[in-house]
């Protein structure tokens, strides 16, 4: 899909998305979006085009590194409670306690009883947060080798895209069969009437970005009420300049000099 198509499709749903948060704000509603897939699928990028026009107070991203001695130490799902959305609140959860079934299965980070444990756990735990209240959300970002092995060789070679290439990643690419069986796995274990997954094509990342935000609209049942513009009143006194006493002065503006990429 062209940027230019993609862009004018995504604003009318950015907007939606605000009226989302005003309508989780006002309701209470508290909205978990798990958000699934192979390395390079493309998770990071719909996570960004949702939260980037959300209040940064309301929607929260969860991305959490390795977990610490402590935390493996913990019952596996412990660390991931504290960061469950409050009232009014939206939390994105860029890889999720799937972490067990798919990269931790895959390359021996758990044993086969922690693995088959969680299998047997999870939908008991995601039963207890819808029961509770909670909307929850599961995505699966579908990406084919071909475009998959596209997209690492681009990190790769792109200086803005190399930290997302870890030895964990560079191993994943020999062992694609083997994080296909292990979703598969997965998904029919987790797959529930209360907790279902969604599997979206990423194929295309643009289009899957559209169609994955467009599913999520259409399935959260908010009504939003367009807020009423704002009127300021007038200022008391008249316009200033900040200014400055002391040693302190600003630094010298950015020159564009002859020759810069345009930014």
């Amino acid at each position: 899909m062209k940027r230019k198509h993609y862009r004018k499709a995504l604003k009318p749903m950015q907007a939606e998305l605000m009226g989302l948060g005003r309508w989780a704000k006002r309701e209470g509603e508290r909205i978990l979006v798990l958000f699934e897939g192979r390395d390079t699928a493309g998770k990071s990028g719909v996570i960004n085009a949702i939260a980037d026009v959300m209040n940064p107070r309301q929607c929260h991203v969860v991305a959490l590194s390795t977990p610490s001695e402590r935390e493996q130490g913990q019952w596996y799902f412990q660390r991931y409670v504290p960061h469950l959305p409050s009232a009014g609140e939206i939390v994105l959860f860029d890889r999720s306690w799937y972490n067990r079934a798919g990269v931790e299965k895959v390359m021996g980070f758990c044993d086969d009883a922690q693995y088959r444990n969680f299998l047997r756990q999870v939908p008991e735990f995601e039963r207890l947060l819808v029961d509770d209240g909670i909307r929850l959300f599961k995505y699966w970002l579908t990406v084919d080798q071909v475009e998959q092995e596209k997209r690492f060789a681009e990190r790769a070679i792109n200086p803005f895209k190399q930290w997302k290439l870890s030895p964990v990643d560079m191993k994943a690419r020999e062992l694609y069969a083997e994080y296909g069986a292990a979703r598969d796995a997965m998904l029919a274990a987790t797959h529930t009437t209360h907790a279902p997954w969604t599997l979206v094509d990423f194929n295309d990342q643009r289009l899957g970005r559209l169609t994955l935000i467009d599913h999520f609209l259409r399935t959260v049942p908010e009504e939003d009420t367009p807020p009423e513009p704002e009127t300021l009143p007038p200022l008391s006194q008249p316009l200033q300049s900040e200014s400055f006493t002391g040693p302190l002065t600003p630094i010298e503006p950015f020159q564009l000099e002859s020759g810069n990429r345009d930014r």
